[in-house]
């Protein structure tokens, strides 16, 4: 799984941060969108726009599957790359 935005693919780095209502910075997705400091339960995450596009979309839609990795990716995260089977040797 990885996070991104699901309208320009931004991905957050875990040291970016959100700011609630009530003050407190905190990175969303360590809490699945709930403030730790109040509990508000946020059902929509902003892009940060300094890097992605800054619109909002639902909290669960930043959430996705690994299917589908660019070369790119399978090259910066090795453990998501699965060997070929090996044949047995014939003889």
């Amino acid at each position: 799984m990885y996070i991104a935005c699901p309208k320009c693919d931004w991905r957050p780095t875990p040291d970016v941060l959100w700011v609630c209502t009530c003050g407190h910075r905190w990175h969303t997705f360590d809490t699945h969108g709930v403030c730790p400091a109040c509990g508000k339960a946020w059902k929509e995450t902003q892009c940060q726009s300094w890097q992605g596009c800054g619109k909002w979309s639902d909290h669960e839609d930043w959430y996705h599957e690994d299917d589908g990795l660019t070369v790119e990716e399978y090259l910066a995260n090795p453990q998501h790359a699965v060997a070929p089977p090996t044949r047995p040797a014939s003889g």
